[in-house]
């Protein structure tokens, strides 16, 4: 693992007309670039650039001798602008409203760019991750040899608009944002089951309250105290913009012109990103293009289980990640 760098972006044009400066910083991990087919793993809404190593919060995916191999491939993974993850107050976004995933993606290209990277052998990314490594892919459709994307989808439907909506008046009005949003977050990230399976209804040693109650206000407290108000801002407005420019027509026009192969992983007790609206996506191109795979994953985690079902997830990654390749 290297330390953060970082690169200046200047004049960066976006979505909304608006012309700012941005810092993007990201991490590389493996082998050195130009060295190794070239990986891009794109974080999700609380996540950075950290995804191996000790404290990587994908090594159970990202490191050597595991599916994504370090001794085998050079790993890039940047932070999405105004995450907070390089401690830099001047780097944080107060004006969120006016990105959206397409203009972050942009920005990871141009990232790229500095990097001389001109080809990917995969964009990989769970979640708001995924969903920029579909942006990614429409921008530049013949730079991407393999698009990842998991519990995530092209465009953001209702149901997700919706949510959005309840996490910002959370974020804009509560006393505590940042802990009183995880809260509601917590419970669209995983199901009824899993929490069942987890607390069973019982109660803490005291007797006051009960295991699922401590168990939200603990992550509450954790993401209070390492996330920044402006950042959780952004990132849950991200999400409303996935796609918010792009039509099923430019997504057919993708997948039948680009050779890049689609790899759809999706949990099928995921509400965020629900299975059915993959399997649509699905259905949509799969009588366009050759380049198409769905895989589902089954459990009872929802949402989250990208970050719990590493061995079901693994096991779909190694068709992808342990094929011969040249750089």
């Amino acid at each position: 693992m290297k330390r953060i760098q970082n690169i200046k972006i200047a004049n960066v044009l976006l979505q909304s007309g608006e012309v700012c400066k941005i810092n993007l910083s990201f991490q590389t991990f493996g082998l050195p670039i130009g060295m190794a087919p070239i990986v891009l793993v794109n974080h999700a809404l609380t996540g950075n650039s950290n995804v191996a190593g000790v404290n990587g919060w994908w090594k159970d995916v990202v490191g050597e001798n595991k599916v994504i191999d370090t001794k085998k491939y050079t790993v890039i993974a940047f932070n999405i602008p105004g995450n907070g993850y390089d401690n830099e107050a001047e780097n944080l976004i107060e004006n969120y409203k006016s990105f959206t995933t397409k203009d972050i993606a942009s920005l990871f290209w141009k990232g790229l760019e500095y990097l001389k990277v001109n080809q990917l052998f995969a964009v990989i990314g769970g979640s708001l991750g995924g969903a920029i490594a579909w942006e990614m892919a429409f921008i530049k459709p013949n730079a991407i040899q393999n698009l990842v994307p998991i519990a995530t989808n092209w465009k953001a439907n209702d149901w997700l608009i919706g949510n959005v909506l309840v996490q910002d008046a959370i974020l804009n009005n509560s006393k505590n944002p940042i802990h009183d949003a995880r809260l509601h977050a917590m419970l669209l990230y995983r199901t009824p089951q899993s929490l069942t399976a987890k607390f069973n209804s019982e109660r803490n040693d005291n007797q006051n309250s009960y295991k699922v109650e401590s168990w939200l206000l603990h992550h509450g407290e954790k993401l209070t105290s390492r996330f920044e108000l402006s950042a959780y801002k952004l990132m849950n407005h991200l999400l409303k913009t996935i796609g918010e420019t792009t039509t099923e027509k430019d997504l057919q026009d993708f997948a039948k012109n680009s050779p890049t192969k689609i790899h759809q992983i999706a949990i099928n007790s995921d509400y965020f990103f629900a299975p059915n609206e993959n399997i649509k996506t699905h259905n949509l191109l799969s009588n366009i293009s050759k380049n198409l795979t769905y895989h589902e994953i089954n459990s009872i985690h929802g949402h989250d289980a990208f970050l719990i079902e590493y061995e079901s997830l693994n096991n779909i990654l190694k068709t992808i990640f342990n094929s011969k390749h040249t750089i």
